[in-house]
């Protein structure tokens, strides 16, 4: 038992599809479809991004590669958040970096952001990678700017604490458009912070377009040939619930002898600076007390998306045994869905709503018993399991990234069609990309992609 490597499939390139969408609004293109001889607007991005390990980093760096696939370059670039006592070394896409705790960075930040040629400002929000209470300290940047600000939430909360409901009332005040990624999160939006629904769009989380294949493509020349491989991912931490899966080996090895659970993910930056690998070596120590170390793989690092994609592709039942309720968006869920996987899952919020119609298994929090009912009943039933696998292949068709990056240039055209940021005058080396984005936003249903629930169109 411990860490252990895990071979990545050689013909990993030929599995994955290359297909880029077109540059829909560059030149010739930009004129022919909608009479505008521009680019669409130029937009800079504030969150994290790689190769700091976190889903942030994940999701901004995925962001920007999308946008910049289907609109070219200069499409996006990055200011990217710093956390205490560390550096990274960046590609050139981050041209700004905010040290967490310095009030004095966000400050320049803006003052950089508005001497630049963007048009709009994409902010990724999660509370916890900003300094000051309920990540305060992003509101001296966001008062400064002179252009339209759309916010994507990763986390909104239903029972915000007093500086979480403040900040982020100010957020939404202070964004042209705010961006969930489910349902679930558009209401409390609504209900809890009072932000009227057409200023909502919902964009699911953006996924890779994988090809809907067998597991065993992938497991052909990989240490998991020959088993049957129960996987979850992503970072460690005491929430996700991985000890659940652990106590009900015994019962799904006793049916299944050849099945090997696999952990895969580093330990939480966060939760590393408190506790170290704590929680890792606490698992470790209950596969041994269970009997079950042998059947359990841990892979303690942080992937590439080549080796993630292979990873993912090898499982025969994915698993979430998140602990708790809370959880309004899931981006390893999503992926696995994308993948095709058979998903078994806690119900929840963000899992409640994608795993339904027969799409995953969702069971009781912090019920081993059941993990090991349903993935004995889905490991004994494969036709059950390919169905289920299609269903969610099928309904994860519209989260790939190229639609999701259509989809947030359709809100930056009309963040820079609707004006600049609330409460400041219109930057007159902007006017014209503003009077081109509102030529744009007439035309705004031809770009491809889905529509965002809650907006006007």
């Amino acid at each position: 038992m411990g860490v252990h490597d895990f071979s990545v499939c050689s013909g990993l390139n030929v599995a994955m599809r290359s297909s880029a969408p077109p540059r829909m609004f560059e030149n010739e293109l930009a004129s022919a479809r909608f009479g505008v001889a521009d680019t669409v607007p130029k937009v800079a991005m504030i969150g994290n991004h790689l190769p700091r390990h976190c889903g942030i980093a994940t999701f901004t760096t995925d962001l920007c590669d999308a946008i910049v696939a289907a609109y070219g370059e200069p499409g996006a670039f990055v200011v990217a958040m710093n956390d205490p006592h560390s550096h990274y070394n960046y590609p050139a896409r981050v041209r700004f970096e905010i040290a967490e705790d310095d009030m004095a960075s966000y400050r320049a930040a803006a003052r950089f952001l508005n001497s630049s040629d963007i048009d709009v400002v994409c902010l990724q929000h999660e509370y916890g990678i900003f300094g000051g209470k309920a990540g305060s300290y992003i509101l001296r940047l966001l008062r400064e700017l002179n252009m339209p600000v759309v916010t994507t939430l990763h986390t909104v909360l239903r029972e915000p604490d007093v500086d979480q409901l403040v900040v982020m009332q100010e957020i939404a005040a202070r964004s042209e458009r705010l961006i969930v990624m489910s349902e679930h999160s558009s209401r409390f939006l609504q209900d809890v912070f009072r932000v009227p629904v057409e200023k909502v769009g919902l964009i699911p989380h953006g996924i890779p377009d994988l090809p809907f294949r067998e597991p065993a493509f992938y497991k052909h020349s990989s240490s998991a040939e020959g088993k049957t491989v129960l996987l979850t991912f992503g970072l460690l931490s005491p929430n996700k619930g991985f000890e659940y899966v652990i106590r009900a080996l015994p019962d799904i090895v006793a049916r299944h002898s050849n099945v090997v659970y696999i952990i895969a993910g580093a330990t939480h930056p966060q939760v590393r600076r408190r506790e170290g690998d704590r929680y890792p070596f606490q698992l470790q120590n209950l596969a041994k007390e269970l009997g079950v170390e042998e059947h359990v793989i841990f892979l303690n690092r942080f992937f590439s998306p080549q080796e993630m994609a292979s990873l993912v592709g090898s499982a025969d039942l994915y698993i979430t045994p998140y602990r708790h309720e809370a959880q309004g968006v899931s981006g390893t869920l999503a992926y696995a869905m994308g993948a095709g996987k058979a998903i078994i899952s806690t119900p929840y919020w963000h899992a409640a709503e994608l795993l339904s119609n027969g799409r995953g298994a969702l069971i009781p929090f912090e019920n081993s018993a059941a993990i090991a009912t349903a993935a004995i009943e889905l490991l004994d039933h494969d036709e059950a399991r390919e169905a289920m696998r299609r269903r969610a292949y099928s309904y994860a068709r519209n989260m790939v990234w190229d639609q999701a990056a259509h989809s947030y240039m359709r809100e930056f055209v009309r963040a820079c069609a609707n004006g600049t940021q609330p409460g400041h005058t219109v930057n007159p080396a902007r006017a014209g990309a503003r009077n081109a984005a509102n030529q744009l936003s007439g035309s705004l249903q031809m770009l491809p992609g889905t529509p965002s629930a809650g907006s006007e169109s």
